[in-house]
């Protein structure tokens, strides 16, 4: 613990540093609007060391996230907001307080009725924060990238019992989307068109939901996958002397596109 607490300090202390009247310009010069996309990009590369099981680069790219936190809350102290000590007590707080199961008496079977659990408890806070009853919707983050963000409502909309009886269900108001898509698309209507493969796209994210499976991740590992096989592609015709793709016929693309797929 003392370890942990004097390198957060030492982190602290070069933040201060950095912010102070002689310290440096650009880090001055930032808010917590500037910031933004620092952190959209700093918790990307985390991710990614992640998935690639990089112990080194997930010590950086953690090292960077948390970068984040100290930078924003150093922001915040010097305008008399609050502290990075009131962000990890509040933090604390709220991770003892959800998890009576085992800072206090309660029990839970699984991991299930943990999740349960929990949902109900961020209910109640909501509860309490303000007048009402607020929406069983409440509380998903507008900056999450559109898939995960209708993954998560469709979570929460789950939680309270509106849910499909059965993936047979959920498929089958895939194809009626789909359908309603080619409907669209015949009529010409942008506008209709737009709002009907949106619609296609939510109810397949339902699906991966249903499944267990969170859609954006899966969306993820087959833009990769995609990405690998063009990659495969390019080199491919390469090799048979063509400098560019779009030099080659969509029969030989398709074949190079094959080839890429077996390997």
């Amino acid at each position: 613990m003392a370890e942990n607490s004097d390198a957060i300090n030492e982190l602290v202390r070069v933040m201060e540093q950095l912010r102070a009247p002689d310290g440096c310009p650009w880090d001055r010069q930032q808010d917590h609007y500037s910031l933004k996309e620092y952190l959209r990009e700093e918790t990307a590369e985390l991710l990614d060391a992640i998935d690639e099981e990089d112990d080194p680069a997930m010590i950086e790219e953690l090292g960077d996230v948390l970068l984040q936190v100290v930078f924003h809350a150093q922001l915040a102290r010097e305008e008399g907001r609050f502290s990075l000590d009131v962000v990890a007590k509040k933090c604390s707080e709220k991770l003892v307080r959800r998890h009576p199961h085992v800072f206090r008496e309660s029990e839970v079977a699984d991991v299930p009725e943990v999740l349960q659990q929990w949902e109900a408890i961020k209910r109640q806070e909501k509860r309490n924060r303000t007048s009402g009853t607020p929406s069983a919707l409440a509380g998903g983050p507008k900056q999450l990238c559109a898939l995960q963000r209708a993954y998560k409502m469709q979570k929460k909309a789950a939680s309270v019992g509106f849910d499909w009886p059965a993936v047979e269900e959920v498929c089958q108001k895939i194809e009626e989307e789909l359908n309603e898509v080619r409907q669209a698309l015949k009529g010409g209507d942008d506008q209709f068109i737009s709002e009907e493969i949106g619609d296609l796209l939510f109810s397949v994210a339902n699906l991966g939901r249903f499944t267990g499976k969170n859609p954006e991740e899966l969306l993820q590992r087959t833009v990769h996958k995609f990405e690998h096989r063009f990659s495969r592609m390019e080199e491919l015709a390469g090799r048979d002397g063509r400098e560019d793709l779009d030099s080659c016929t969509l029969e030989e693309l398709n074949d190079y596109w094959e080839q890429a797929k077996r390997g």
